[in-house]
C-alpha cells in the first residue's frame, strides 16, 4: 500500500481509541452517525492507510496497541472525513484498474466508472479492431493523474502514449504515476489546452473530460464539489463544450481504423454520439455506446473511416 500523504494538522481533543480494532470501530460509528454512505469501508481504509498496513492487519492483530502519534494521525484523518473530504484525498492515492495511483488537489479523483472506458478500449485492441495493432499510440486528453493512460499502457506492453493537460501540477502527478509503474519509457506528457500543438497520428484518443453543466456544480456532493478541481468538472452551459473541442481536434490526428473514446455523464450519450459523428467521421459512422456496471451509458466511441 502506498505511503499515506502527510495529514493536515487539526485540533484533535479526542484521540482515536488505543487499539487497531477499537480505532476502526470508533471511526465506523462516527461515520455512521454522520450519515456517510460507506462508514465501515471508509473507516477501514483510513485506519489501514494512515498506518500503512496491509488489508489483513485488522484480522491478524486487532488488539495491536497504537502509539499516541498513531492515534493522533487517525483522529486527524477522522476529522477530515467528517468534513466530507474523500478517503482517497486524505490518503493521497486511489486504486484504479488494479493499480495504486497518486492523486493531488490538481487532479480529478478517478472513479470506478472510468474503468469502463479502459475496458472498452482494451477490447478494441484485443479484438484487432484498431490501427496500430497490438502496439497502438494512445493520446489521453485531460490526463489529470494519468489514470487512463497508465492503466492502458500497463495492460498493453507494446503501446506508447502521450498524456496532455493544461495543469503543470497534474502533469507532474501523472509523470510520477507512470514512473511508479515502470512506464516512463513508454509514456510522455505535454502541457496544452485540449489538442492545441499536439502532433499525431494516434491510433486511440481517450478522454474523461469535464461534463457537468455549470448550473449543476453547486448541487454536487461535497466530496466532489469541494475537492475535485473545478476545471475537471465544469463542462460549460450544457456540459458538452469539452466534447466539441476534442472532436474537432481529433479528426486530424486519427488515421483510418483509429478510434476516439470518451467518458460521458448520465443521459449524455446521444448528444455526445452526434457530436463525435458530425465532427469525426466523414460518412457519419454511428458511434458505439458502452454501459458501466450499473447499466448507465458511460462511454461513447467512434471509429475513423477512410
Amino acid at each position: 500500500m502506498p505511503e499515506a500523504s502527510r495529514l493536515a494538522s487539526s485540533p484533535t481533543h479526542l484521540l482515536a481509541p488505543e487499539t487497531l480494532g477499537g480505532a476502526t470501530h470508533a471511526l465506523t460509528a462516527a461515520f455512521r452517525r454522520a450519515g456517510l454512505d460507506s462508514p465501515e469501508l471508509d473507516a477501514r481504509r483510513l485506519v489501514l492507510g494512515v498506518l500503512a498496513l496491509d488489508s489483513a492487519a485488522l484480522l491478524r492483530e486487532p488488539e495491536r496497541r497504537l502509539s499516541e502519534e498513531e492515534r493522533a494521525q487517525i483522529a486527524r484523518a477522522r476529522d477530515r472525513r467528517l468534513g466530507r473530504e474523500p478517503v482517497s484525498r486524505i490518503l493521497g492515492w486511489r486504486a484504479f484498474h488494479g493499480l495504486d495511483l497518486e492523486i493531488a488537489p490538481s487532479t480529478l479523483d478517478p472513479r470506478p466508472e472510468t474503468e469502463t472506458l479502459v475496458d472498452g478500449v482494451l477490447r478494441l485492441v484485443e479484438e484487432g479492431r484498431t490501427s496500430g495493432g497490438g502496439a497502438p499510440r494512445i493520446l489521453d486528453v485531460g490526463t489529470g493523474s494519468g489514470a487512463i493512460l497508465v492503466a492502458l499502457l500497463h495492460r498493453l506492453p507494446r503501446a506508447t502514449g502521450l498524456g496532455v493537460d493544461i495543469s503543470e501540477n497534474a502533469l507532474a502527478v501523472a509523470n510520477r504515476n507512470a514512473a511508479r509503474h515502470g512506464l516512463s519509457h513508454r509514456a510522455a506528457f505535454q502541457r496544452t489546452s485540449w489538442l492545441d500543438d499536439v502532433a499525431g497520428p494516434f491510433d486511440l484518443i481517450v478522454s474523461n473530460p469535464p461534463y457537468i453543466p455549470s448550473s449543476e456544480i453547486a448541487g454536487l456532493e461535497p466530496e466532489v464539489r469541494d475537492f475535485d478541481p473545478i476545471s475537471a468538472l465544469d463542462g460549460g452551459t450544457d456540459g458538452l463544450e469539452a466534447y466539441r473541442a476534442i472532436a474537432r481536434g481529433s479528426a486530424r490526428l486519427v488515421p483510418p481504423r483509429g478510434w476516439l473514446a470518451v467518458e460521458v455523464g448520465a443521459g449524455q450519450s446521444g448528444d455526445v454520439a452526434r457530436i463525435l459523428s458530425d465532427a469525426f467521421s466523414q460518412d457519419r459512422t454511428p458511434a458505439q455506446v458502452w454501459p458501466d456496471l450499473g447499466g448507465i451509458d458511460r462511454c461513447v466511441a467512434i471509429e475513423a473511416r477512410a
